[in-house]
């Protein structure tokens, strides 16, 4: 399912971390577009904020859920996005329960149920060996250990996204996506805009690209790179 070949709207989209502020960005955007989205969320309170966008709620939670349950959700979905995080307030254990294992269940979920199209939201500087002690520092690790598992599933057509630091600036629709762009930061509304352009370019599989601004629209940003 190439993006020549599909009109857009012909696709079901499961995003993982429902209510996070990318995820919300990004369901918007998919639901605007056409497509079929749902977001897995924590609270049913949650609930109202993504109908309003013209996503459909999935209230569970990936911190105690099985990997069959999650897979339930997954069922005839053509890509899965994971956002979910943490958030940067969480103590250490929740890095290991949300950004790591949540992450792993989901991408195993996705295997289970068949879903082919995975795109995760990783962190600039995730890496499994990532030295130190503080939060930031297990964060760090416990998003590279994600990316880690999700790049050794064969049985998916993984995209993995490091965005720099995360701002609240309006988007540009102007973007650096690179397998290594140094630090730098990137508006959310950016983020969710390349989310939504790798969700529908399966030629990205097999990439871990390095998000900040730049100066190539989003479109062509993706297009450059899945041409490599």
């Amino acid at each position: 399912m190439g993006p020549a070949g599909r009109t857009v709207g012909d696709m079901r989209i499961v995003i993982a971390g429902g209510h996070g502020q990318i995820a919300l960005r990004l369901e918007r955007l998919l639901a605007a577009r056409g497509d079929e989205v749902a977001g897995i969320i924590r609270k049913p309170e949650q609930a109202e904020d993504l109908q309003q966008l013209g996503a459909e709620p999935i209230v569970l939670d990936l911190e105690s859920a099985s990997v069959e349950e999650v897979a339930q959700r997954l069922e005839g979905a053509d890509a899965a996005v994971f956002a979910a995080g943490a958030g940067p307030g969480s103590e250490v254990g929740r890095k290991e329960t949300v950004d790591k294992a949540a992450a792993v269940l989901f991408a195993d979920a996705a295997v289970r149920a068949g879903v082919r199209r995975f795109v995760i939201v990783s962190s600039m500087g995730a890496d499994p060996e990532h030295e130190g002690d503080e939060v930031f520092d297990v964060y760090l690790r416990a998003k590279g250990e994600a990316d880690a598992h999700v790049r050794g599933l064969d049985a998916l057509d993984w995209t993995v996204l490091r965005p720099g630091q995360l701002i609240d600036d309006a988007g540009t629709g102007l973007v650096r996506l690179e397998a290594h762009t140094g630090r730098g930061p990137v508006p959310r509304d950016d983020v969710a805009a390349v989310l939504a352009e790798l969700v529908d370019t399966p030629a990205t599989a097999g990439l871990t690209l390095e998000l900040i601004s730049g100066n190539a629209p989003v479109s062509v940003a993706v297009k450059s790179v899945a041409g490599n």
